[in-house]
């Protein structure tokens, strides 16, 4: 029975799992349809589109590098939820108002106006979420017993089972605010208008914020002030400075291997002591110099990974652009009046983590628990792998259902036909899009976890922002790409890949050049992970500094 209890998630936890799917009904009600509402609205390019939506899904996930160092060092995590929920919420209702404002705008100058606020209520939507997210997150992970705090020591600790299962949990409540978030404003933006597409998700956001207040007597808080005297992102800055200075200085010394071995990489200082006087922070600053610096160490240690994983991140800027202009090349209709929205395709992904998560809990977990002979069935190393390699084949499939399309295309142009829908149905594209739940499944979940328990405690907000900007930065990856292709197959008078036209199009052509990127990162990655050692496993006695 006590087993079953430890495996049980709190009520704070299972209320701020339901409060992150609010917020991601609100931001995937803006971003999946997005480059629809540049494209019919703005009337941008396919191109532009595609990189405006890149570029602003990558600053969104950039951010929260930026705001997480202050929401570890300076500021508690349940205030910077609060307030960036506000900012959130002002993103939106600026989003709204601009729908409203383009609507009745005419003139170029007008028009002007209505897109340069469009972009900076967009950006302060970035701004809100780059300090929600991770802190959001984080708080979740708070919420855990305290004995799940510290990370396990050796590999026979079972500790992580808990944390495992609130980051799958945690995952299954963002996949079902996104199913939600994806299928209904799509339907609603594309049918009834966007004044009411983006006005719904500024709703969503506000009622999150009311649900998240409610819950403040539950939760648990572990940031006091007292931790917050230990700013171990500033101490690590100053740690690099005075490291810089002494090989400048050719006066390098570095700590022998007894003085490593007695400290603590885990993330906490030595014995709790805190430094409430200067003499105490004379005392202790040579430890406390050598501690920073491993955890320096630490996240360097992480780069190469977080490196191989820019490529999954690229190939899931897809679904909200290309993915979504072919959509609506093909025949999407239900019956004699229904039309698919070609966004509302983007839920499958999530969908298929919905329906899956469970699956993998119950049946993959146990089978891999006897073939493995480990407790957790497979690392986090391998379940990230596995997630890498099923976008790669999702990403062939892409190009082969594009291939197929542009054929029936072209066939139509030569019996005199022409047409911009093809009589190829929207449902072909299903195949890549669950294919890259499954692999999001695999990859997203472990990615969190992965930084989770790889960083010191006192900047796992920083862990859950290193982890977003993984998306960030493989987002400006993605526009990069575009720009870069553009630039090649126009060049020479010749078609863009990704011309207005879609049936002169060739995304076929960029598909495969993602996937055989993809699988060439997969490669780099399975090198790396075999040679990786991951902090827990370290040979080094945590504990031996307070003894």
């Amino acid at each position: 029975m006590a087993g079953t209890t430890r495996k049980r998630l709190g009520n704070s936890c299972i209320l701020l799992i339901v409060i992150s799917g609010m917020e991601r009904f609100a931001y995937k009600g803006v971003a999946s349809n997005l480059i629809t509402y540049l494209t019919d609205v703005v009337k941008m390019s396919n191109s532009s589109a595609a990189k405006t939506v890149n570029s602003w899904c990558g600053f969104t996930s950039m951010v929260p590098l930026l705001i997480a160092p202050f929401a570890d060092s300076y500021w508690d995590r349940y205030y910077t939820i609060v307030a960036s929920s506000f900012v959130y919420v002002a993103g939106l209702a600026a989003l709204t108002s601009t729908a409203f404002i383009s609507r009745g705008s005419s003139g170029q100058a007008n028009k002007t106006s209505s897109s340069s606020f469009l972009f900076w209520s967009l950006y302060l939507i970035s701004l809100g979420q780059g300090g929600y997210n991770p802190s959001l997150q984080a708080f979740g992970a708070d919420q855990l017993d305290s004995e799940e705090e510290e990370l396990p020591t050796s590999k026979d600790d079972k500790k992580p089972n808990k944390k495992s299962l609130f980051f799958q949990w945690w995952y299954f409540g963002v996949c079902s605010g996104t199913v939600l978030g994806i299928s209904v404003m799509s339907y609603i933006q594309d049918n009834f208008g966007w004044i009411l597409g983006f006005a719904i998700p500024m709703i969503s956001m506000v009622t999150s914020i009311v649900v998240f207040s409610c819950g403040s007597r539950i939760y648990t808080y572990k940031q006091r002030k007292e931790a917050m005297d230990y700013k171990p992102v500033v101490s690590m800055i100053q740690v690099v400075k005075a490291a810089a200075l002494k090989v400048l200085n050719c006066t390098v010394k570095l700590p022998n291997e007894k003085d490593v071995t007695e400290l603590e990489l885990q993330g906490k200082p030595l014995c709790h002591q805190k430094f409430s006087s200067n003499e105490d922070m004379n005392n202790e600053h040579p430890k406390r110099s050598v501690y920073m610096f491993e955890n320096a160490k630490v996240i360097l240690r992480l780069l190469p990974i977080w490196f191989m994983l820019l490529m999954f991140a690229v190939i899931f800027q897809q679904p909200s652009t290309f993915f979504t202009k072919q959509g609506m090349t093909m025949k999407r209709n239900i019956g004699s009046k229904f039309l698919i929205p070609p966004a509302t395709l983007q839920s499958a992904i999530a969908l298929s983590i919905v329906v899956m998560m469970p699956l993998y809990d119950k049946v993959l977990i146990p089978i891999t628990k006897v073939l493995t002979c480990n407790e957790k069935g497979i690392t986090v190393m391998q379940r990230m792998g596995i997630g890498m390699f099923t976008s790669v084949i999702a990403l062939i499939i892409a190009a082969i259902v594009e291939t197929r399309r542009l054929h029936i295309s072209r066939k139509m142009e030569m019996l005199g036909s022409p047409s911009e829908t093809v009589p190829l149905s929207i449902f072909w594209l299903l195949p890549q899009y669950i294919l890259l739940g499954i692999s999001d499944i695999f990859t997203v979940v472990g990615m969190q976890e992965f930084f989770y328990s790889e960083f010191p405690i006192r900047m796992r907000t920083m862990a859950f922002a290193l982890y977003t900007s993984v998306f960030g930065v493989g987002s400006y990856l993605s526009a990069f790409l575009i720009s870069t292709v553009e630039a090649i197959t126009s060049s020479n008078g010749g078609k863009s890949w990704f011309c207005d036209d879609m049936n002169a199009a060739r995304l076929d052509k960029y598909y495969w050049f993602l996937a055989a990127s993809s699988a060439l990162s997969f490669l780099f990655f399975v090198i790396i992970s075999s040679c990786y050692t991951r902090t827990k496993d370290l040979d080094l006695d945590s504990n031996e500094g307070c003894k």
